[in-house]
């Protein structure tokens, strides 16, 4: 029988300490770190909670549900076993809140078996080294800034931006076995969207949602990546499954452990944020991992800077954690804000020759077509070469940077071609001439010797 202890001391926002005895074993109620806890209000209404500190005979628990309506009289019996999440074939398909609990009014899973959540990364001696491409269909990231499988990077942005427009995109698009999804702190509509957006694609039924709405519970929202990368763990090690992860936004998730930290008196760090921030961040990112001989788990989140910030802490040590950004601005990507550190994995070696040559050659074209247009700005007389870099610089907008713009790889890489044939002649682009002998458009090279030269199009 579980012993019940009512010493509650005292409540503060979802958290409560008890006092326990200061001896005694789990078993016969004395609780150990990570645990879970069943809280009786006494009025027939229980929640769980999780041990999240220990001091001598102090234990702190948070709350799951919440501590509204909670009295100093309510019994606490701990469980002895840590937080765990329901995982088999049967979770496809389904929603979760941040307990785990189903939401979607699908038949019940009470009988299926659970695998604890939070625990260690792989083994880096299991680890092999990223060498294949997630094609994602969007030319700012499969042309410039290539997704590799057991990556792990965040997409930059700030409120009122379309991320979540985004992240959808590419949970539809990219070719992955198994998508994970985990929402943290998602106001309703937000969620419906992406539910909406996974199901009218035809990819809910290999989609697992978790979602800690903003009117949820605050604890729960911190349970929501744990849970997530649990199960795809779970898909990647045993069903050999290449699982994309997606999560929107960690800068809630980091929101909800400062005011964790902060209920629990905890001394604040860099405006105010735990001083193990980084640590924390650590832990879910680096779940990713490439399997030996198994499948993998890449994890693409959302990361919002309060007023553009990226000095703020959130994405100030996400980026020491992550393998580069995508930088999400003014509705597009951003091609010098963003970067991928494995591209070089997978670029010409994965994908087609002319690639790295391509990309390098685009980007800096459309650096010269900024500063073409910094000079038009201020009135500076343009040259012809001017005017060939601004044609070129409002084409690559229209074509490539453009969030909604859907291509394969090597459509992208021949529209890339397309583009640089109208705006500059073949001896312009400074490029391995084997290359242009074999992908330069013939017939885009004949109009410009022709006359028309790209100059007087722009």
């Amino acid at each position: 029988m579980l012993v019940a202890h009512t010493r509650i001391v005292d409540i503060v926002g979802d958290i409560i300490r008890i006092k326990v005895s200061a001896s005694g074993k789990a078993t016969e109620g004395r609780p150990c770190l990570g645990d879970l806890a069943m809280v009786d209000a006494g009025d027939g209404i229980t929640s769980l909670a999780q041990v999240i500190n220990i001091d001598h005979d102090m234990v702190s628990l948070q709350v799951n549900s919440g501590t509204k309506g909670l009295a100093n009289n309510a019994s606490v019996r701990f469980l002895g076993e840590s937080a765990k999440v329901t995982y088999s074939e049967n979770i496809l398909g389904r929603v979760f809140d941040g307990a785990g609990t189903p939401i979607d009014r699908g038949p019940s899973l009470s009988n299926d078996p659970t695998v604890p959540i939070g625990g260690p990364s792989a083994n880096p001696m299991k680890r092999v080294l990223a060498s294949r491409m997630i094609r994602t269909d969007v030319p700012m990231i499969d042309v410039f800034n290539c997704l590799v499988e057991s990556q792990k990077i965040p997409i930059f942005s700030v409120s009122g931006e379309p991320y979540n427009q985004f992240l959808a995109r590419i949970g539809i698009q990219a070719d992955a076995d198994i998508v994970v999804f985990g929402g943290l702190g998602l106001i309703f509509d937000d969620y419906a969207f992406f539910r909406k957006q996974f199901e009218d694609a035809g990819v809910f039924p290999r989609t697992v949602m978790f979602v800690n709405q903003a009117s949820d519970p605050v604890v729960e929202r911190l349970q929501v990546p744990d849970m997530a990368l649990a199960v795809a763990e779970k898909f990647a090690v045993e069903d050999g499954k290449r699982v994309l992860v997606l999560m929107t936004d960690m800068t809630a998730f980091a929101d909800a452990m400062k005011e964790v930290s902060i209920a629990m008196e905890r001394v604040p760090a860099n405006r105010g944020y735990p001083g193990d921030l980084y640590s924390q961040l650590a832990r879910r990112y680096e779940k990713a991992c490439d399997f030996k001989g198994s499948g993998s788990v890449t994890i693409l989140t959302v990361t919002t800077m309060p007023g553009n910030d990226v000095t703020h802490p959130v994405p100030d040590n996400t980026g020491y954690i992550t393998e580069g950004q995508f930088y999400l601005h003014s509705g597009v990507i951003d091609p010098f804000g963003s970067l991928s550190r494995l591209k070089q994995h997978v670029i010409g070696k994965v994908t087609r020759e002319d690639h790295s040559q391509i990309m390098n050659t685009m980007i800096r074209f459309y650096s010269g077509g900024r500063d073409a247009e910094q000079k038009l700005s201020m009135a500076f007389e343009l040259s012809d070469y001017d005017h060939q870099l601004l044609k070129f610089s409002r084409l690559f907008r229209e074509r490539f940077m453009d969030i909604e713009v859907s291509l394969p790889l090597e459509a992208a890489l021949d529209l890339c071609w397309q583009t640089l044939a109208e705006c500059f002649e073949p001896g312009q682009l400074m490029m391995k001439q084997g290359l242009i002998d074999k992908y330069f458009p013939a017939s885009a090279a004949t109009v410009l010797v022709a006359g028309a030269g790209p100059d007087k199009a722009a």
